[in-house]
């Protein structure tokens, strides 16, 4: 409003004022959105309420005219950065209020996603993947996509819903899937967490000297939806798959909490990754344990199709 009355104060002390006041009212009056206003409400209208209103006119056109050549939040010109104003006739009177813009709504939006959907060491790209961007020209990529959308439209918190254990090839989109599903649960304000399985692995390694490795355990096993992605690509140890991966599994069964994979490996091949630990020593009641517990969360589907990220 500061900058309203400054314009006014600069007109005022002018000689010409008159003049300039007068070129500033056909200005305003001449702009398309102004007249639309005042054809709308003609019935209402009669020229001293424009006259009084004509500061609040002003304010409107300065404002639109800025919106119309928007280039981002960051450059926003506007008198409160992100609100458009709204142009309403009250009590004989013209007024303005300022709601958020399109660009804002959008960036709110943006920002709510992004806190909803929290990850560790997964690459922006799955962060903003969606549905409408994974491609279903193959019979199993149906399969999985109306799985992740049935799952993603009906799951609410409380209900026990079994995840998905997607496997396939390298880039044929498993992660970007569990990214959309994420990204959808985010619309009904359903917090996931995406974690990168080899990185947090490492981590939890060289957490073992502090006191925050179990404070991270604790925020990966009470996820409200947990994506596991890129299981198996990990250097496998009984320490990690028993004490780490293990106790997250047996967590969540416990809890009813959805759980989701992805991997290279199909559930035969991750046993037997699972069986032998870098040292080769063979564990396989271990190994099964843990790939019962796997196969209680999540249902298996196969993606197939070619390498997405030379595309």
């Amino acid at each position: 409003m500061e900058r309203i009355n400054r314009t006014l104060g600069k007109l005022s002390r002018s000689p010409n004022f008159q003049e300039r006041y007068d070129q500033l009212k056909m200005e305003v009056l001449s702009d398309s959105d102004v007249q639309a206003f005042l054809q709308k409400h003609q019935e209402e209208m009669n020229d001293q309420i424009i006259e009084q209103g004509l500061m609040k006119l002003h304010e409107y056109v300065s404002q639109t005219k800025k919106c119309a050549n928007c280039s981002g939040l960051n450059h926003c010109q506007n008198i409160m950065p992100g609100y458009e104003p709204v142009l309403i006739c009250e009590n004989k009177k013209i007024d303005l209020f300022y709601r958020p813009c399109p660009t804002k709504v959008l960036e709110d939006e943006r920002r709510k996603t992004e806190r909803l959907i929290k990850s560790i060491y997964v690459p922006k790209e799955i962060l903003q993947a969606n549905f409408a961007d994974f491609a279903l020209d193959d019979p199993s990529r149906i399969d999985a996509f109306e799985f992740a959308e049935q799952f993603a439209s009906a799951y609410q918190p409380g209900i026990k819903m079994q995840g998905l254990y997607l496997y396939g090839s390298f880039g044929v989109g498993k992660s970007f899937l569990l990214g959309a599903i994420a990204n959808q649960l985010a619309q009904k304000e359903i917090s996931s967490l995406i974690v990168y399985v080899p990185e947090f692995f490492r981590e939890m390694k060289q957490s073992l000297g502090d006191h925050s490795m179990n404070e991270k355990l604790e925020v990966v096993k009470k996820a409200p939806i947990l994506m596991l992605d890129d299981i198996g690509a990990e250097s496998m140890t009984s320490w990690t798959r028993d004490e780490i991966l293990g106790s997250i599994l047996q967590f969540r069964m416990h809890e009813q909490l959805p759980t989701f994979f992805s991997s290279n490996f199909n559930f035969l091949d991750l046993q037997h990754h699972l069986t032998y630990s870098q040292r080769g020593e063979e564990e396989k009641i271990k190994a099964a344990r843990i790939m019962e517990r796997i196969k209680y969360l999540a249902s298996p589907i196969k993606l197939t199709g070619s390498n997405r990220r030379h595309h």
